[in-house]
């Protein structure tokens, strides 16, 4: 007998379970009419490989297992198809951040050597990361890792003085890694400020108008125009705020490239102050709001990082103080610029985390309402308008607004004001069970993910949150503004009643008898001229 033949059974030996038997494997050993492979043979070699390899867990890896399975058996006369393979997000993402574990050249011990030798801004992430750990706050060891790795790139292709991890910010597709940088001086990247589109099309209108006025003579219009004109814009200026106006870096995850974030403008910040729109995670996302916002999502991101950094940024008293060449400045004059104190010696933690919060002060600038550090008068009056007022001396001059005023540089968070029903700031000890290994640590109520920890001479800021501010109440968008009126009422505009028929008869009869009256003098004047 061959082998593979079946053994032939009397007949009558064969039970009814055995039937059963013989009929399910007849129709396991069924054919697939796609592939050509039976659940037979396919279950013999998933279960031979389970019983050779043995992995934990098998019941939760069997789907895994049956497709390798199925894939080794797959056949193509292609072979791009074979050899493509599938790659998830997580083995893309791991492949670009691979690079940030090679170094650059293999030159081995004397790259070491110089790279000791160098100062380099690149900040003691994992040092800042075991201080903000012991308070339960910041990012896991592993990404911070790889943020540290991907600051060392940003500062080895950039001439940066100044290097720190600003914070997170999510959002809804990805997320922002968001680095706070300073050039060196003198190498400064130029950044030319971005003029309102409003500004460009009025100037376009302007040239417009100029070049159809040379072409041909406009007639004259008796039509009323509006003397309404837009309020000025407010223009930026980056020396009244540098602590404001740093450069931003964003990338959505480390070993990605880093894209540097436009300046803020004031008319943004005012934009976004009325506005609540968490991040989308792509920087060329338009801002669908009401009111609207003057650009993207790269614009939005930027003013809402200037507004977290002036509300939240602090420091112990006495790290910082003002130079000693501004000490004869005018008191009614605000200063601006600080350094660090050298005969700084620290602050105990116990008196850090006192809730009088008398010991912490704001080391940026507060933004006005205006959108800037410095207030600018929107009235005053430029080179133009001193040559125009000959021509326009019955215009009224505008009321001189009253300048905005904010608190001082360094001023302390005991000036800050309540949340609601409850504090600013809320100050705590990062261990209540070993106090004295604890280290001061402060949140914002504000800022719901802005912290700040201080130990001896060591302080940092961090924010990880969704970039919004805290409300007592819900969000509600604004309504529209009421209709604006083009036109003042007068008689000059108003419409007349039509006249009635009998209105309309004596106007007839009116100007029928001036012009009889007229033919009379024309006829008086020529027989005087004959008479002559």
């Amino acid at each position: 007998m061959s082998e593979g033949e079946a053994t032939p059974v009397p007949d009558g030996a064969v039970t009814g379970k055995e039937k059963e038997f013989l009929k399910a494997k007849s129709y396991l050993l069924t054919a697939s009419t796609n592939t050509g492979i039976n659940l037979y043979d396919h279950l013999s070699r998933v279960l031979g490989k389970i019983l050779d390899e043995r992995p934990d867990n098998v019941v939760d890896i069997f789907e895994d297992i049956s497709k390798d399975s199925k894939r080794t058996k797959f056949t193509s006369d292609a072979n791009t198809v074979q050899d493509k393979v599938d790659r998830s997000t997580e083995v893309a993402l791991a492949q670009v951040q691979r690079k940030l574990f090679t170094k650059g050249s293999d030159d081995g011990d004397d790259d070491v050597a110089q790279d000791d030798e160098v100062e380099t801004p690149l900040p003691n992430i994992m040092e800042l990361c075991f201080f903000f750990e012991q308070a339960g706050i910041g990012l896991n060891r592993e990404e911070m890792i790889r943020v540290w790795l991907a600051l060392k790139s940003l500062v080895d292709n950039h001439p940066l003085q100044h290097v720190r991890f600003w914070g997170k910010i999510f959002g809804t597709e990805q997320n922002y890694y968001i680095a706070e940088v300073e050039y060196r001086e003198g190498d400064e990247e130029e950044e030319e400020e971005e003029e309102p589109e409003e500004v460009q099309e009025d100037e376009a209108a302007e040239k417009d108008a100029e070049e159809e006025g040379d072409e041909e003579e406009v007639e004259e219009d008796d039509t009323p125009k509006p003397d309404f004109k837009p309020p000025p814009v407010v223009p930026i200026l980056l020396l009244s705020c540098p602590r404001l106006f740093k450069t931003y870096f964003v990338c959505n995850d480390p070993g990605k490239p880093w894209v540097k974030l436009p300046l803020v403008q004031p008319n943004q910040i005012t934009a976004a102050r009325m506005i609540k729109k968490f991040m989308t995670g792509r920087l060329d996302a338009p801002v669908v709001s009401y009111p609207p916002f003057p650009g993207n999502e790269s614009n939005y991101l930027r003013a809402q990082i200037a507004r977290i950094s002036a509300g939240t940024h602090i420091s112990p008293l006495g790290f910082y103080q003002f130079d000693e060449e501004e000490e004869e400045e005018e008191e009614g004059e605000g200063r601006d610029h600080f350094v660090e104190n050298i005969d700084f010696e620290g602050i105990p933690v116990r008196e850090l985390a006192d809730p009088s919060l008398g010991n912490w002060v704001h080391h940026v600038q507060h933004i006005l309402p205006q959108g800037r550090c410095s207030w600018w008068n929107p009235v005053q009056k430029n080179e133009d308008d001193f040559e125009d007022e000959d021509e326009e001396e019955e215009r009224e001059e505008p009321d001189e607004p009253t300048p905005e005023e904010g608190p001082a540089l360094l001023a302390p968070l005991t000036e800050d004001e309540e949340v609601g029903n409850m504090p600013a700031w809320t100050p705590a000890l990062s261990s209540a069970l070993i106090p004295q290994y604890s280290i001061a640590v402060i949140h914002s109520n504000l800022w719901p993910g802005a912290h700040a920890f201080a130990f001896e001479k060591k302080f940092e800021n961090v924010y990880i949150g969704h970039g919004q501010k805290y409300k007592s109440e819900n969000y509600c968008p604004p309504a529209p503004p009421p209709i604006q009126e083009e036109f003042p009422s007068g008689p000059e505009i108003t419409e007349t009643e039509d006249p009635t028929p009998e209105m309309e008869a004596a106007l007839r009869a009116a100007q029928q008898e001036a012009a009889e009256a007229a033919e009379e003098m024309e006829e008086a004047e020529e027989e005087e001229d004959e008479d002559d």
